[in-house]
């Protein structure tokens, strides 16, 4: 087990303070002069990072007109995947604006990207350590990507299961990573404080042999301060400039004056404190039983996990290859883990840009593909 990583001169581990990033996601309403601010918000607030996101609406999703490409949920409901994500993201040419700027005032800046090309993006821009969201957990070849670069790594654990976890971790290490953290995260927005389930964290430390922290998505401080009593050696928290904001993220983000109150109970937070703390029957809810069950609030959300998609209108008996597949969100074809099995591979049947391309599509005995099972 990695006992400590060292970056940007600072150490996270379990014999130091909690590190605390800031999450800006699409908080910055599209203005990048808005995510300098938040940038420098995060720093007056005592966060020791601040992440970002890379990716546009079509390098996470197409804008096709099938059914999955169409969202139920409450925050967003009655948008598609590519509208969301174009009032959302964050453009790949900002990442490198972002990083200069947390440099200038001093706090690092790094960031998550969606898709290879955005990793080969922030690489050649000098991002310093990868985050992969919980959506992208499944994502392999991503993961395979980021760990080749070296860096220091962060993985999202988010609606993944004991071995989703494990094959991403296997992933990231055969590739060459070497500093990896977990973070446990349930992907509901936001999460009810009693689907937080936080005796997670020592679970994923003891099961994976890492170090583990936490990507809260509920409405509290208090969930992160309860994380670092259970041994959360980073806690990564939404952060926006004012509660009245119109960001897609609102519902589950804090405003500097609440992120600085985080920042102060995280930093404080000790062993005596925390165990008065659970002796509360509201707080072993919130604690939970530690396991790696999907939460009811997640529910809604794998289904927007990336899968493999015709990357245009095919016709049956066409191979799969890098022209022809595609990796985007959401799930309507197999997880991006099988990209290397289909490669070569006939199909049975048209496909329009943008559908799912499942074993059912392919012939089976045809080049280079493997039993599904």
């Amino acid at each position: 087990m990695t006992s400590a990583i060292t970056f940007a001169g600072k150490t996270i581990g379990p014999d130091h303070p909690p590190f605390i990033v800031a999450e800006m996601s699409c908080n910055h309403l599209g203005s990048m002069e808005r995510g300098k601010e938040i940038i420098r918000a995060a720093k007056e607030a005592g966060a020791d990072a601040v992440k970002i996101q890379t990716y546009t609406a079509d390098s996470i999703t197409l804008d096709g007109p099938q059914d999955h490409f169409q969202i139920d949920h409450p925050l967003w409901k009655d948008m598609t995947l590519h509208a969301l994500y174009e009032k959302a993201q964050t453009p790949f040419e900002w990442a490198p604006a972002f990083f200069d700027y947390g440099r200038e005032i001093g706090i690092p800046v790094f960031s998550a990207p969606f898709d290879l090309k955005a990793a080969d993006y922030l690489e050649d821009h000098g991002n310093p350590l990868y985050k992969i969201a919980s959506f992208e957990a499944v994502h392999i070849p991503l993961i395979q990507k980021c760990a080749s670069f070296g860096k220091p790594m962060i993985i999202s654990t988010g609606m993944a299961d004991k071995q989703e976890i494990t094959e991403a971790l296997t992933a990231a290490k055969s590739a060459g990573a070497k500093d990896i953290m977990l973070l446990h995260c349930i992907s509901a927005y936001p999460t009810p404080p009693e689907e937080a389930n936080l005796n997670t964290i020592p679970l994923l430390a003891d099961e994976f042999g890492c170090m583990v922290g936490l990507s809260d998505h509920t409405k509290s401080p208090l969930i992160a301060e309860l994380a670092v009593g259970l041994g959360a050696v980073l806690i990564e928290k939404h952060l926006m400039m004012d509660k009245n904001d119109e960001s897609f993220d609102a519902a589950f983000s804090l405003t500097p004056d609440e992120f600085a109150i985080l920042v102060e109970t995280c930093k404080t937070q000790t062993a005596e404190r925390f165990n008065r703390q659970k002796q509360d029957p509201a707080i072993q809810a919130i604690l939970g039983h530690g396991n790696f069950d999907r939460k009811p609030g997640e529910k809604n959300s794998a289904v927007f996990r990336p899968s493999i998609m015709a990357a245009r209108d095919l016709k049956a008996g066409e191979r799969l290859t890098n022209e022809t597949m595609i990796v985007r969100r959401p799930s309507a074809g197999l997880p991006p883990k099988y990209w290397d099995d289909l490669q070569g591979a006939v199909l049975t049947c048209d496909l329009r840009r943008g559908d799912g391309i499942t074993w059912d599509a392919v012939d089976k005995n045809a080049q280079s593909v493997k039993a599904a099972g």
